[in-house]
């Protein structure tokens, strides 16, 4: 099942996404989308619908984050062998971990603001990963079944911020926009390998990122596995998973993101997202 989240910002409300592609409503049975669709008895009633005859939404209807009220956003970087060699560098002996501050979270299509003074935002098509059920020193031959779905998130990154200035990656992770996720939250049950899905992203409709989850250093039931030993996982938590090579930190000349950039990207089987880049004006 691919749910979704529509509406104005701060008011959306739950939908489905039918066998044509199209919104249907789900608000007779739930408000939104949240850590407690994911209990039994919830998820249950959905997946009990007849998608077909619930009412159609209208198609200028925005789309918003897939996922509301998540506790935690987590992300693995250089997760990808190439594209740790196209940044310098070296693989990872186990997964590298950061966080975006949940303040980043962003609708799919909504515009990206590039923070005042940003030289060196970048884009990275990735993997997302939402948890479904409490995990806390689980076993990676579990770990999938803890994960309610997947979704497509663009981990954009302010470079200088993340990298030359002093501290840890999270504040250029995290600046306001700069974690669009969706369209789709898909169910597990649609995703029987997560580590055979194709992603890409297009800036200004030239490919930039062509690739992979066959090719991630660590799978996602090796990261949720990893991350239950140091946290407790909770339903609704988002985990990045890592990003293909052709970010724009790898190009040479590098090459990043300028007002008037339109960034285009998806996932098999997820949908798309689209993003205008406009200048901060705050």
């Amino acid at each position: 099942m691919k749910l979704v989240r529509y509406g104005e910002k701060g008011k959306e409300r739950a939908g489905v996404i039918d066998a044509e592609g199209r919104i249907r409503q789900l608000v007779d049975f739930i408000d939104d989308i949240t850590p407690e669709t994911f209990h039994p008895k919830n998820l249950d009633r959905i997946l009990e619908q007849d998608i077909e005859g619930l009412p159609i939404v209208k198609t200028e209807e925005r789309i918003g984050p897939c996922i509301a009220g998540s506790q935690k956003f987590l992300a693995i970087g250089l997760n990808y062998a190439d594209h740790a060699a196209e940044t310098g560098a070296t693989p990872p002996s186990e997964p590298i971990l950061f966080t975006k501050h949940l303040s980043c979270i962003n609708g799919p299509n909504d515009d990206v603001i590039l923070p005042r003074g940003s030289q060196k935002s970048d884009w990275e098509v990735e993997l997302g990963v939402i948890i479904g059920k409490t995990a806390k020193y689980i076993k990676e031959g579990q770990a999938l079944d803890y994960v309610a779905g997947y979704c497509v998130i663009n981990d954009i990154s302010e470079r200088e911020y993340q990298m030359e200035r002093q501290g840890q990656w999270v504040k250029g992770k995290s600046c306001d926009t700069f974690g669009p996720i969706g369209p789709w939250l898909v169910t597990a049950d649609e995703v029987p390998d997560p580590q055979n899905l194709k992603l890409w992203l297009d800036l200004n409709g030239e490919r930039m990122q062509s690739g992979t989850t066959a090719t991630m250093i660590f799978g996602v039931a090796e990261i949720v596995a990893y991350l239950s030993n140091f946290m407790t996982l909770l339903p609704g938590d988002i985990i990045a998973t890592g990003t293909p090579p052709g970010v724009g930190l790898g190009k040479k000349p590098p090459r990043f993101l300028k007002p008037g950039d339109v960034m285009t990207l998806g996932i098999e089987g997820m949908g798309e997202q689209r993003q205008k880049v406009i200048a901060d004006q705050g």
